[in-house]
């Protein structure tokens, strides 16, 4: 298994956060993302190094800009 990153996890908390407050369940907002579910979960969690394309993906469709994704340090 891959080491979780915290920043990296941090990231997929935020996207949680804005997908919950969006009305998304967790498969939907994949299939409205493009992505797969189990791809999306391993995001949550900090397990994968999101692209810059699929962060691209997840802003448009939570109506958002990239930069609001990253936490602040």
């Amino acid at each position: 298994m891959r080491k979780k990153q915290q920043a990296l996890i941090k990231i997929g908390q935020r996207i949680r956060e804005f997908r919950k407050a969006k009305g998304f369940s967790q498969e939907a907002f994949a299939y409205e993302v493009g992505l797969d579910r189990t791809y999306m979960g391993s995001v949550k969690r900090g397990e994968r190094n999101i692209a810059a394309i699929n962060l691209i993906r997840i802003a448009k469709t939570l109506k958002m800009e990239v930069g609001e994704l990253f936490p602040t340090i």
